[in-house]
């Protein structure tokens, strides 16, 4: 009778050490940016989204990819428990990969902003008068909603005709930062930042020329005269603007936090 009470009891015990250790490794869901605090984020390598992580979260681990899909997509496989970047971004990756959202709160709030050479105030005060024209006219609401959807992709590049009659203006962009700037399957760069900036260009009737290149070339292309502004999802820094003259934020973003959305 002992022996079979021993059995029965080692048996319960089993169980009960197989149940809490199912309870350890099963990953909790994420619906509070708090609970990360001691977490695993995925963030791409070169970008400074690990030091704007940590100022918030000093305990925070990291781990380096070299997109900021691939980080996306090893949180969905459960490799990372979130991926920190630009919201607008990773707003943009969730929209097109279901199983992944982004938290409300926000782990910084930045504002994004066109720049160009310190002494263009004239292209500069062009930029803001035409984002306050779209903003009071509706097309700037338009202009999120074809950038931006909730679902998706985003839509088609609309035609802008430009007779071009008063020459050329050269934005600088690093079109791997979709939706704002990036190549679509015609090839072609487009987004946000590049329907704004032909906007600008026809309204100065001028023809838009837009140079691809790495985003830390952007700035020095700019000081040097090879591009007439830059765009590209850019956050306005003080550090920055020591250097190039902002335009006023046209987006507010920030740093944000992508994870695994809570299965029902």
């Amino acid at each position: 009778m002992n022996r079979l009470f021993a059995k029965v009891l080692g048996g319960c015990f089993m169980l009960s050490a197989l149940f809490l250790l199912s309870a350890c490794t099963q990953k909790t869901d994420v619906t509070q940016l708090s609970q990360l605090a001691e977490k695993s984020f995925a963030v791409p390598t070169g970008t400074v989204a690990d030091k704007l992580v940590q100022s918030k979260f000093p305990q925070a681990k990291f781990q380096y990819f070299n997109t900021v899909l691939d980080g996306a997509l090893a949180v969905k496989a459960g490799k990372a428990d979130a991926v920190a970047y630009d919201e607008p971004i990773l707003k943009n990756i969730a929209a097109k990969n279901d199983g992944l959202k982004v938290l409300p709160e926000m782990i910084t709030v930045d504002s994004y902003g066109f720049a160009v050479q310190p002494d263009n105030r004239a292209l500069k005060l062009a930029i803001d008068g035409l984002v306050k024209e779209l903003r009071q006219g509706g097309g700037y609401a338009e202009m999120q909603a074809r950038w931006f959807p909730k679902k998706g992709s985003p839509a088609a590049m609309p035609e802008i005709p430009v007779e071009g009659a008063a020459g050329v203006l050269r934005l600088g962009t690093a079109a791997v930062t979709e939706p704002f700037s990036f190549v679509d399957g015609s090839q072609q760069v487009v987004g946000f930042d590049i329907e704004l900036a032909k906007l600008v260009a026809k309204q100065q009737g001028k023809t838009l020329e837009v140079v691809n290149m790495e985003f830390g070339s952007l700035i020095p292309a700019l000081l040097s005269g090879k591009v007439d502004m830059i765009a590209a999802c850019i956050t306005i820094t003080e550090e920055r603007a020591q250097k190039v003259l902002f335009s006023e934020p046209y987006y507010t973003g920030g740093i944000a936090a992508l994870v695994r959305e809570a299965k029902p």
